[in-house]
């Protein structure tokens, strides 16, 4: 592999081809990490661009950088490149930039001003019977199924005044993109909002070994499925988009990937009236989203055994939190529409333990957590509103040497919000001895200080857990003093169960009571419910949760008072969640 060293990650923006610089900086890292991935074709692309003209390879990156593949030429106007003319010539000659595309009639109207468009399609106009004074959409919607042809600009308008150039080379750009990012949700603009200051990352140790993919038919198979789900979107139909889906993959990530594609595409059908096809590509997807789905579509084709025995088996299969609550609501339902009586107490389902619930009666409308939080906060128990992310933000600021450890695979490039595989089975057990040691200082006492010195000293690093807006140093100090080490930890355990699914449904608010008399509670969290809102089943699982661990939470239902109502009211002493419970459901 090809070990060349790669400069700092961001160009300055006072230099005017900071952005040259930054692509540059890319296709070194690229060369010095994936070397082996690129094809001779690309590698040879990659030796062209670094002998082009500064101007044209300036000129290809502005493109590169911009939506789409077709630009006007009379709109790539950089004081840096110069004349662009010019500067494109090179890239044509390369085959990297077509100067005469095939344009069809919707990329034509997408790129011509109304008045060129009259002069281009004149003919087209009076033959139509259409007003000389129509409007771009009126000329569009009369016009564009009869002009069926695609043909270069000059073709479609001989006297044209601008010039359309189409960029070639997108794939190859995008490919190489992938490889740096592991991803095509990150593009060009990290380095800019890096230079400008607005996101800063954790800077964790990178070796040549450090890369996304270990074979170029794994970088293959990310565009594929990339470009599956763009077509999906599109609104291509399942069918023909179902046989394109590539084989599964032994890598657990693209498989998880596949997945999601094959579940898309499987919801998609089920819309569209296609059961059998949407059961098919559920069965292939295989993972808990999926499962339910094809439960559910076996329950409506009236197939109660085969939906029965699935959800069985699944039961068996230790699923997720969110997996089970379903598979529990489903089964009762499914064993009562089969022929014969079946005995599913094995599976009875615990009830979720049911938190004090109660109404408050506010001046309204306005936002419910604020009205809630004004109404209970007092000066020595103000309440907060920090929904999912005080308890998220406390885990991640005590556990940061153990997420951003700097594991193979988990960091491949400078702009890593957080490690690739969080999400992935083996998070925890690649790094059980770092969390283990992480959590050891909630016996010891030493979280407190560990945490306010991480709060302190990576401020404003971004972080999968931590959302610095949230937690404030007051609300820190604050909670630190209140939360019980016993209750964290608990909370942080769960949160490792399924870090995906359980950094979401946590309460609203949380009033904390520094002067709580001894043996009380310095703390509680409440779920606010607007008029006409419900728990959603995630919310529901923290509920369970909280009230299993005896950690102090409630829901306030709000009802918004009449214009002429009294301050807000609520029902008093032990019946009021008996009292409410009715009106709160």
């Amino acid at each position: 592999m090809n070990s060349a060293p790669v400069a700092s990650a961001t160009a300055s923006l006072d230099d005017p081809f900071y952005y040259l610089t930054n692509f540059r900086y890319v296709l070194a890292w690229v060369e010095a990490r994936h070397y082996d991935l690129l094809s001779a074709a690309e590698r040879d692309a990659i030796s062209h661009f670094e002998t082009l003209p500064q101007a044209s390879q300036a000129l290809l990156v502005r493109m590169v950088m911009r939506k789409g593949e077709l630009f006007r030429l009379d709109k790539l106007t950089y004081a840096e490149i110069g004349d662009a003319e010019q500067a494109l010539e090179p890239l044509v000659a390369l085959g990297w930039v077509d100067n005469a595309p095939q344009l069809n009639s919707r990329e034509l109207f997408r790129l011509l001003r109304l008045s060129e468009l009259r002069q281009a399609l004149a003919g087209e106009i009076t033959n139509a019977g259409l007003a000389r004074n129509s409007t771009k959409a009126a000329l569009q919607a009369a016009l564009e199924e009869s002009l069926e042809v695609s043909a270069p600009l000059q073709q479609w308008w001989p006297t044209a005044t601008t010039q359309i150039v189409r960029l070639t080379v997108m794939a190859l750009c995008d490919r190489l993109r992938l490889m740096f990012f592991g991803n095509l949700r990150q593009d060009w603009a990290e380095f800019v909002l890096t230079e400008l200051g607005l996101q800063r990352f954790e800077q964790v140790p990178l070796t040549a070994e450090s890369r996304a993919f270990q074979s170029r038919n794994e970088v293959t198979t990310y565009l594929t499925l990339h470009r599956l789900r763009e077509r999906l979107d599109d609104g291509e139909l399942p069918q023909a988009l179902s046989i394109e889906v590539p084989p599964a993959s032994s890598n657990r990530w693209l498989a998880s990937r596949r997945a999601r594609l094959l579940l898309a595409i499987g919801r998609e059908a089920e819309r569209g009236g296609d059961a059998e096809l949407a059961l098919t590509l559920y069965a292939d997807a295989n993972n808990s989203d999926a499962r339910i789905r094809r439960l559910r579509v076996l329950e409506r084709l009236g197939r109660y055994s085969d939906a029965y025995e699935l959800t069985i088996s699944a039961l068996g299969a230790q699923p997720n939190e969110g997996e089970s609550q379903a598979l529990m609501r489903l089964l009762p339902r499914l064993a009562r529409k089969l022929p014969q009586q079946v005995d599913h107490s094995a599976w009875a389902d615990q009830h979720a333990a049911q938190a004090p619930t109660y109404v408050l009666h506010l001046p309204g409308p306005q936002p419910v957590e604020r009205a809630v939080a004004d109404y209970m906060a007092t000066p020595n128990a103000p309440v907060y509103y920090v929904e999912n992310g005080l308890l998220t933000g406390l885990f991640g600021l005590l556990l940061w040497p153990a997420i951003f450890k700097p594991l193979p695979g988990a960091f491949f490039h400078p702009f890593h919000s957080g490690p690739a595989d969080l999400y992935r089975e083996d998070f925890v057990p690649q790094r059980q001895a770092d969390i283990d040691a992480c959590l050891a200082q909630l016996d010891d006492g030493r979280y407190q200080d560990t945490i306010l010195h991480t709060w302190h000293a990576k401020q404003g690093i971004a972080s999968p857990f931590v959302h610095w807006g949230i937690v404030s140093e007051e609300l820190l100090m604050l909670a630190l003093k209140c939360l019980p080490p016993a209750h964290l930890r608990a909370c942080f355990m769960r949160l490792l169960d399924d870090p995906k699914h359980n950094r979401a449904g946590l309460p609203d608010l949380i009033q904390l009571m520094p002067d709580a008399p001894p043996g009380e509670p310095r703390y509680k969290m409440i779920e606010v419910k607007g008029p006409g809102d419900r728990l959603q089943d995630n919310q529901r699982r923290w509920i369970d949760f909280f009230c299993r661990h005896g950690m102090p939470v409630e829901v306030c239902h709000v009802r918004w008072q009449p214009a002429s109502g009294l301050e807000g009211s609520r029902p008093e002493g032990p019946e009021r969640e008996e009292s409410e419970r009715e009106d709160a459901e």
